[in-house]
């Protein structure tokens, strides 16, 4: 009688009766051990011929497990079989190596994996190179240029002969000049404007763009305003349009928008450092070149220097110390200035109207900024490189399956018989593995001397 591990073990020997923990299905009947056995057989010479194998009568015979109960018993139980672990997915090996059995089938793979050191060592300098450029593209350099600021308008239906309602449009466009030379006055406008562009568009320029039009003349939307935060992408310009025919001044006001945060300085500042608005960082060195160029440094203690009397109107102290300037300047420093502008919208005469300009000094980035952005852009993989990988990945695939087939026929060549013995015991394995009974031994179980030992 075939019995789980997990039953109650019988000291007295095997028992001819049912498992009192055994439950039966109503309607279903109890077959001998004989006519079990012989079903249970022939199930599985059904599983090995739909294999293309056949049963041998001195295998192994598998029978049903009953089911497991944990009921307490006064007789000692056996360890259940412990379940199969789940086996570990396998990490993917890189396939652009070569197996080293297959390097010492192939002397020349070795030129092939130099090859492959050279490039690793080159992909590891362009990421180490691009991490440099991207940590200096954090703060970018910038220079000054000037941006000319244009303002007028235009006009449509004014005159009584046209039917369709009267309107203006007020624009306000701008362009950088390089070494003070409009670019569009100085070559071909058309073939400028095909090549990239140097620097940013012109709304970029600007904090918040606020135009307050006649409260009389529109009493509902006098004040139409601009923000750069909410503007999901840059502008050549800002356009305005409205019905109407009567002619009024517009107030323009422009909030500049600067790559680093810039204040403008006190009078008392000013005329100690001779710059009217620039960042914290910039503000604070001129200090300290101020203070070394006049020699007001303690020597005795290098973290104060002395204040002459244009340091002292600043300060209000004959000595201050260096970690303390950036807080103490704080109270002369003001944000920046705004640009107020006024147009007069004009309907009558050419249009456009208007010939005014301005010029406004703007942080622009440095030329090269725009190259080494561009170079990161390049550096990640191109399509080619990617088709030469899969080209030799594949190449690499066949190289194992070749190695494979080779290995399999000179192990069989070398001991046709010691192969195919291991062959069959491997294939054994598998096959018990497969159903489940890679750990249960039935031949030891169906014998009485497996319950009489001593546990």
């Amino acid at each position: 009688m075939s019995m789980n591990n997990n039953n109650p073990s019988n000291p007295y020997g095997p028992s001819s009766t049912a498992n009192p923990h055994s439950q039966i299905t109503p309607g279903q009947g109890q077959y001998p051990r004989s006519q079990a056995h012989a079903i249970i057989q022939a199930q599985f010479q059904a599983q090995l011929q739909a294999h293309g194998l056949t049963l041998n009568p001195n295998a192994k015979r598998f029978p049903p497990k009953p089911p497991i109960h944990t009921a307490t018993t006064p007789f000692k139980q056996t360890e259940p079989a412990p379940t199969v672990p789940a086996r570990r997915k396998k990490h993917k090996p890189n396939e652009k190596h070569l197996p080293e059995k297959a390097l010492a089938i192939l002397p020349e793979s070795e030129i092939y994996t130099q090859l492959l050191d050279i490039e690793a060592r080159v992909d590891a300098a362009l990421v180490r190179k691009k991490v440099d450029i991207q940590e200096a593209l954090k703060n970018p350099p910038c220079i000054q240029k000037t941006l000319r600021i244009f303002v007028f308008n235009t006009f449509a239906n004014q005159s009584s002969a046209d039917s369709s309602a009267p309107t203006w449009t007020l624009k306000i466009v701008g362009r950088i000049l390089e070494d003070g030379e409009d670019p569009e006055q100085a070559g071909d406008v058309a073939a400028q404007r095909m090549m990239p562009p140097l620097y940013p568009k012109f709304s970029a320029f600007f904090k918040r763009v606020t135009i307050y039009l006649d409260k009389r003349l529109y009493p509902d939307n006098n004040v139409i305003s601009w923000e750069n935060s909410r503007s999901s992408a840059a502008h050549e310009g800002f356009e305005v349009k409205r019905k109407g025919d009567r002619e009024f001044p517009a107030q323009i006001r422009l909030e500049m928008n600067y790559m680093l945060e810039k204040f403008m300085l006190s009078p008392a500042l000013r005329e100690v450092l001779g710059v009217q608005v620039d960042t914290r960082a910039r503000i604070v060195s001129a200090i300290w070149h101020y203070v070394k160029a006049r020699k007001l440094q303690i020597p005795n203690d290098p973290s104060f220097f002395h204040c002459d009397q244009a340091l002292q109107r600043v300060f209000g102290e004959d000595k201050v110390k260096f970690t303390m300037v950036s807080q103490k300047i704080s109270q002369h420093l003001f944000p920046p200035q705004v640009i107020l502008l006024e147009h007069m919208i004009k309907l009558s005469g050419n249009s456009p109207v208007g010939s005014a300009c301005y010029d406004v000094m703007v942080d622009v980035p440095f030329p090269i900024q725009r190259e080494l952005n561009a170079l990161v852009a390049n550096v990640e993989r191109t399509k080619e490189i990617d088709a030469c990988d899969e080209s030799i990945c594949g190449i690499i695939r066949k190289i194992h399956e070749h190695r494979r087939r080779r290995a399999f026929f000179v192990g069989f060549s070398q001991s046709p018989l010691e192969f195919i013995k291991a062959l069959v015991e491997s294939q054994n394995k598998d096959l018990k593995v497969l159903l489940g009974e890679s750990r249960h031994n039935a031949e030891k179980d169906r014998k009485s001397d497996f319950f009489k030992q001593p546990w």
